[in-house]
């Protein structure tokens, strides 16, 4: 018996012995173990990294563990998604996921990742508008008579925007597609381009971020014909919405939101997920996304998964109807 039982002993100790060696999986009540990682794929001092640093900020407390942000500015957020669909699913390592990751999904011919699939939803952060806007010394005075003058001369309108691609590119495609016009998209390499051209006269029309623009709006060096949100702006309570000026079905809001390396496991996401929404009810998040234009807003994973999948069909549709080519 004694000989049986040592045979048998053996051979356990040496399929045990064969058996991969597998690290534990990530629990909520031992996460975060070390700072957390936030990519942004986005230079700093933009909308995004100020949006990220700041609800970074106040989830680190919530957390116990500091909240880095990282950024990997790239064409279509790829180096930065990448990166983290590649991570460990720990939760120590975060994207900080926007509609640009909707229309890179089309935008590209090929990605090394899925968005749809390489990563775990947490929650968005918050939605920022742009804004159809004219010199002050424009003869326009409304989206409706802009409309009007692009009905009555083809051809003639120029809308300047940042590069082909951007939100701001293909939010002024879709306004062309749904006004029904016959307008010139002028494409530039930045912001401050696009608004230099608006005050030279190069174009009559800009599509452009709310948040960067506020100070020019607000100076009264440009004017605000309209909003592309669905609702109107509270600092801007006297200017329309584009469906407000005639425009139908047209909506179009710009978003930031938390994800993780897909298989991240539930209870960890659910924790980050609540860190990040107790982090946007605090006044003091709520009042500084304001101040750039961002209305707060936190949401379910299942709510940012159906987004993202909305985005995806709504911003291939407008770059196959703008006939731009794949990258």
């Amino acid at each position: 018996m004694t000989t049986r039982r040592q045979a048998l002993t053996s051979l356990v100790s040496v399929a045990a012995a064969a058996l991969p060696v597998l690290p534990l999986a990530a629990r909520a009540d031992t996460f975060p173990s070390k700072p957390i990682t936030l990519l942004v794929p986005f230079a700093p001092g933009g909308i995004a990294d100020i949006t990220a640093r700041t609800v970074a900020q106040a989830m680190g407390p919530l957390l116990g563990q500091t909240v880095v942000v990282e950024n990997k500015p790239s064409a279509g957020s790829i180096v930065a998604s990448q990166a983290v669909a590649k991570a460990a699913p720990d939760g120590h390592t975060l994207l900080l996921m926007s509609n640009g990751n909707a229309v890179s999904a089309s935008l590209f011919k090929k990605l090394p990742f899925d968005v749809t699939k390489d990563f775990a939803f947490i929650t968005t952060l918050g939605f920022f508008e742009m804004v159809v806007a004219v010199d002050a010394g424009s003869r326009f005075k409304s989206l409706g008579e802009v409309l009007a003058y692009a009905r009555a001369n083809p051809g003639k309108l120029n809308i300047g925007t940042i590069a082909v691609g951007s939100t701001q590119n293909l939010a002024a495609e879709l306004l062309k597609m749904r006004a029904g016009l016959d307008a010139v998209i002028v494409p530039y390499k930045g912001s401050p381009d696009v608004l230099r051209a608006l005050k030279a006269g190069d174009v009559d029309v800009a599509v452009e971020i709310l948040g960067p623009t506020m100070g020019q709006i607000t100076g009264g060096t440009i004017r605000a014909l309209a909003l592309t949100d669905d609702r109107r702006n509270p600092v801007l309570p006297d200017v329309p919405t584009v469906q407000e000026a005639g425009v139908k079905d047209y909506d179009v809001t710009s978003w930031n939101a938390l994800a993780a390396p897909a298989g991240t496991p539930a209870d960890v996401v659910a924790k980050i997920g609540k860190a990040a929404r107790d982090a946007l009810a605090t006044p003091a998040v709520t009042k500084r996304l304001q101040e750039l234009g961002v209305r707060a807003q936190s949401g379910t994973p299942a709510q940012l998964d159906t987004l993202l999948q909305s985005e995806i069909r709504r911003w291939r549709d407008v770059i196959q109807a703008a006939k731009i080519e794949p990258q």
